[in-house]
């Protein structure tokens, strides 16, 4: 079952928002990215190619990479430290990936089955320490003490909201201020330090380096909050995993929050034995969905995620028109859009 999520029509956007315009922007860079990370994930010890590869050749849209070659465009880099330290970023995001569904007993990831369920969850975990150990040799490679701070600081930020999601799982008391400062830890960080380190690496002022990094939180928040309301509201297709699924994990997320705060105390009940105690009967997921519906949590949370949405484009003020500028606006329709 599937819940429509009302929007409001003048808030629509005439255009279907894409990715075109940034992957247009950094094809040949992105060629460059690519190659580097294949040749990063060789080893000696044949599961560790297979594993990085099966997720790494898994159909990623590679965003966060993508996000530090254009954020390098918009503030005039002309070296090629942005290689590197893209790869870097695409393996950071994989080795939590890895490690997250270690945490999470996930079976699917990115429409395939996930890595644990073929070589195991020591497998999982080791592979994506190796990828850790990549993506910082690849970091001091590049040479830059500023970047490799910004990156450094990410990995223990991202390790920091990991454990806070873990503390904050199946408690019903989160409160939203409390989920938002999850979610900017272990999903905005990195949207945050890939973008800041383009401009870093150029030499830019520090205002420009701060913009860069406030249009990656804020983007970063607003992605997740998408993949939130999704996970209700979306498909399959979309998700690359099971709808329903962090109901199914016991996963507090913001639509949960705002349908707990707003019900009533047989509603409160109901999302106490699901999500605190992890007794789910058959039909529990669609009685939680027409909950959500009820309380507007989905719309909502996808307001909330277009809230964010603007204040990551207005974060690019400062910067002159140009095609990396525009494409940069365009990612932000394009990950709000994707709630539709």
């Amino acid at each position: 079952m599937a819940v429509v999520l009302p929007f409001d029509p003048a808030a629509e956007i005439d255009a279907e928002p894409s990715l075109e315009g940034i992957l247009t922007l950094v094809r040949a860079d992105m060629e460059r990215v690519n190659a580097l990370i294949l040749s990063r994930t060789g080893s000696e010890v044949t599961m560790i190619p297979e594993v990085a590869q099966h997720l790494i050749s898994s159909g990623g849209k590679r965003l966060r990479p993508i996000l530090t070659l254009a954020t390098a465009d918009l503030t005039g880099y002309a070296g090629d430290g942005h290689i590197k330290l893209a790869a870097s970023v695409e393996f950071m995001h994989t080795a939590t990936l890895l490690h997250d569904d270690v945490v999470d007993d996930s079976e699917m990831r990115r429409g395939k089955l996930a890595a644990r369920m073929l070589w195991g969850n020591e497998a999982s975990v080791l592979v994506g320490d190796f990828l850790l150990g990549q993506a910082f040799r690849m970091m001091i490679e590049v040479g830059n003490m500023r970047a490799l701070d910004i990156l450094s600081t990410a990995a223990v930020v991202i390790a920091e909201g990991e454990v806070a999601q873990l503390a904050a799982a199946k408690n019903t008391a989160t409160s939203e201020d409390e989920y938002l400062a999850v979610i900017r830890g272990k999903t905005a960080e990195l949207f945050a330090a890939a973008c800041e380190v383009g401009p870093v690496i150029a030499g830019r002022p520090k205002v420009e380096q701060s913009a860069c990094r406030s249009y990656g939180m804020n983007l970063g928040i607003a992605f997740q909050l998408i993949d939130d309301a999704l996970d209700y509201g979306g498909s399959r297709a979309k998700l690359g995993k099971n709808v329903g699924d962090d109901f199914r994990e016991g996963k507090i997320t913001l639509p949960i929050v705002l349908a707990f705060r707003r019900g009533n105390d047989e509603e409160r009940a109901f999302w106490k034995r699901c999500l605190e105690t992890g007794e789910i009967n058959e039909g529990d997921l669609e009685h939680a969905m027409k909950l959500l519906a009820r309380h507007d949590a989905l719309a909502d949370t996808v307001d909330r995620a277009r809230h964010y949405g603007a204040m990551a484009k207005d974060a690019l003020g400062l910067f002159a028109d140009g095609p990396a500028k525009r494409a940069l606006l365009d990612v932000v329709d394009f990950c709000v859009a994707r709630a539709r």
